[in-house]
């Protein structure tokens, strides 16, 4: 029986923002970088996930790590018979302590390069996943191990492995490419929010499944958001433009985060007066519901979906039906996660969406009419 411990757990992680002074963006750096979208399967992070998805806690959690498909059974064969090295006992350990330890191995991994079996420094990466929640870290766990996963990958053959999986890396990097709408995302948002993001990194896997996180970085004035999301779902059932959208929202509600907490900031105060009686907005019996004890954090969440409303509402604009469904389903997400007025709190956004050019230009009057409720 696989274990579910994550099925609410992962939602206070997409809205994650790793500590910002643990990166060193040089100006070569940012030369290379300004601009870019990029999807990517990093080999230290896939060799990081596919250790983690060995231990016997990770083998129990179909919801931390997605056990459909090939893939994974490629994985298994390959390196299960390697399960009882100290490395995946220690990590597995780990793991039963505090399942965040996923986040602080694959979180760090853009740390280190692999070249020949050996972790070299990323100089522009030091400890950018130093803080999940309320936990924090100040030794990469990476670098604590770092031996340890050097033996692991020259002992498993990991590099041949991912060498051979290329191809089918490469579908998935094409496939979120064609699919995700990353960029007609992020310049819908740069044109609608104040914020501005000078690059964005997506990094998939086809072993993640539930835990997804953002973390988002500033140095030497340049802003870079990463995610880490699963591939693109191709779910049974849907249209292919209900399939579509079900994919833009997935990316985009991890996106605008970024965009949607920088002026809740400014209304803190003034957020957490108006949404003070929160079984008003939460059902507080819902798991989950906890990790977003006060109305500043309530708020973002019910603007994030809010927003890929509003995102929505223009990009499909000409199909009635489609924009149907997409409201029928947030609302139905949000209501079943224990945000009760999602429905009542869309409608004000678009109404109040029609007055204005900017999002930032709606808070206040948002705001008074959450005081109202």
């Amino acid at each position: 029986m696989k274990t579910k411990i994550l099925s609410a757990f992962f939602l206070i992680l997409s809205i994650t923002a790793f500590a910002q002074e643990k990166v060193n963006f040089t100006e070569e750096f940012k030369k290379e970088n300004q601009g870019k979208s990029t999807v990517e399967i990093n080999e230290v992070k896939e060799l990081l996930t596919i250790m983690l998805a060995i231990t016997d806690f990770g083998l129990e959690n179909d919801d931390m790590f997605e056990q459909k498909g090939d893939y994974y059974q490629r994985v298994l064969k390959h390196f299960k018979p390697y399960k009882e090295e100290e490395i995946i006992k220690t990590m597995n350990s780990l793991l039963m302590k505090n399942p965040l330890e996923y986040i602080f191995f694959t979180g760090n991994a853009q740390t280190y390069f692999l070249k020949n079996d050996v972790l070299v420094p990323n100089n522009a990466y030091i400890l950018p996943a130093n803080k999940v929640a309320n936990v924090k870290i100040e030794v990469n766990p990476i670098t604590t191990y770092k031996k340890e996963i050097e033996d692991f990958a020259k002992k498993s053959h990991f590099i041949e492995f991912y060498k051979s999986e290329k191809p089918f890396y490469d579908k998935i990097i094409s496939d979120y490419e064609k699919y995700s709408n990353l960029r007609k995302q992020w310049n819908w948002l740069e044109k609608n929010f104040d914020t501005k993001i000078n690059s964005y990194i997506v990094y998939t896997s086809a072993l993640i499944n539930g835990l997804n996180y953002t973390g988002g970085y500033e140095n030497n004035n340049f802003h870079l958001i990463e995610m880490v999301l699963p591939t693109i779902q191709k779910v049974e059932g849907r249209s292919e433009k209900n399939s579509e959208a079900f994919n833009t929202r997935s990316m985009f509600t991890e996106i605008d985060h970024n965009y949607v907490e920088k002026p809740s900031v400014k209304y803190k105060e003034e957020l957490n007066i108006a949404l003070r009686e929160r079984e008003k907005w939460v059902n507080t019996k819902t798991y989950g519901t906890e990790y977003y004890p006060d109305g500043f954090k309530v708020f973002n969440e019910y603007m994030t979906y809010g927003v890929f409303i509003l995102y929505a509402e223009e990009i499909y604009k000409s199909d009635t039906k489609l924009l149907q469904e997409i409201n029928n389903e947030v609302n139905s997400v949000m209501i079943e996660r224990g945000f009760i007025k999602m429905k009542e709190f869309n409608e004000e956004l678009k109404s109040l969406r029609n007055k204005k050019k900017k999002i930032d230009q709606l808070y206040p009057e948002l705001i008074k009419w959450c005081s109202l409720q």
